[in-house]
């Protein structure tokens, strides 16, 4: 099979009617050119042109090999021009594995104006509470907290840098069962408790000052990070018992007055969450634009 630099030669020279007006055109040397000619025509067993010290002609072996490639050629640059020019308009599928938690509280205020900025990416989100290989999964990248990342990932902070524990219940329950002021008086309390599939149910933790506390609260409803989140505050509302998560998802029932904070100088702060990708292949069109966004977002944050 022929070189294709060499056959590439073959039509510059043929496009140019000369080594020379090749060179100049190309940035390539007559000698190279010459050489790539030759070596085309020992591997094809014909002779291309018939070169004198005046002029360069083809044969009709050179005419027939110029009239089927040439088009060939031209379909491949103009592919390769596409290509290129499709970086200002970049495009593709996005699929990104992440935690309820953050398609609740982080990515609505990135993903809307990501896909103004990108309209022809589509953006695929995945809702997952476990320990996955993403790459296996099939997606792209995904949205974990520190203690849940994977050690050989590249890992972007996206979202709030600082979130809290909140510990809330009912103005009816903290009316009917008193309002706890210490960890230690929530093992007397009806608590909503929560966990991730297949795991254990995990303590409360408190700190205040120096003092730090851990308990193990009991309770009569236990629900499922994630899927069942919503169900567990909905009950906490209807004064079933404290519940104790993410703030954020806290926020809206604490302005409109259904859920109260409790012992608010306990909650504990824990760093935010990070978006995350393999560092070992190359990074796809659409995720790339995603990270240079979240880049951009973060830098704009810290400028407030």
């Amino acid at each position: 099979m022929p070189d294709l630099t060499d056959l590439n030669a073959f039509l510059l020279v043929a496009r140019s009617q000369g080594f020379r007006q090749a060179a100049r055109e190309s940035g390539i040397s007559s000698s190279a050119l010459s050489d790539a000619v030759k070596r085309l025509e020992d591997d094809l067993g014909v002779r291309l042109f018939n070169r004198t010290t005046r002029s360069v002609l083809m044969t009709d072996a050179g005419r027939l090999l110029l009239e089927r490639t040439a088009p060939a050629f031209a379909e491949v640059a103009s592919a390769l021009n596409e290509v290129k020019s499709s970086r200002g308009r970049t495009s593709g599928e996005l699929r990104l594995n992440v935690p309820m938690s953050a398609a609740r509280l982080v990515l609505p205020s990135i993903v809307p104006p990501f896909l103004t900025a990108y309209p022809e990416i589509r953006l695929e989100i995945i809702t997952d509470e476990n320990f996955i290989d993403i790459i296996k999964s099939g997606c792209d990248a995904g949205i974990r907290y520190d203690e849940r990342l994977e050690q050989d990932m590249v890992a972007l902070p996206i979202g709030p840098r600082q979130q809290r524990y909140a510990l809330a219940a009912s103005p009816d329950y903290l009316e009917r069962r008193g309002t706890p002021q210490h960890p230690q008086e929530l093992l007397s309390h009806h608590c909503i408790l929560g966990r991730f599939s297949g795991r254990a149910i995990p303590s409360w933790e408190f700190e205040c000052e120096e003092e730090g506390v851990v308990i193990n609260p009991k309770g009569s409803l236990v629900v499922q990070f994630g899927g069942g989140t919503d169900l567990g505050i909905e009950a906490a509302v209807a004064g079933t018992g404290l519940i104790y998560i993410f703030e954020d998802w806290l926020r809206p029932h604490f302005d409109r007055g259904d859920l109260v904070p409790v012992m608010e100088a306990w909650w504990i702060r824990f760093p935010g969450p990070f978006l995350y990708y393999s560092g070992r292949r190359l990074v796809p069109a659409p995720l790339r634009a995603f990270i240079d966004f979240v880049k951009q977002t973060n830098k704009e944050a810290a400028n407030c």
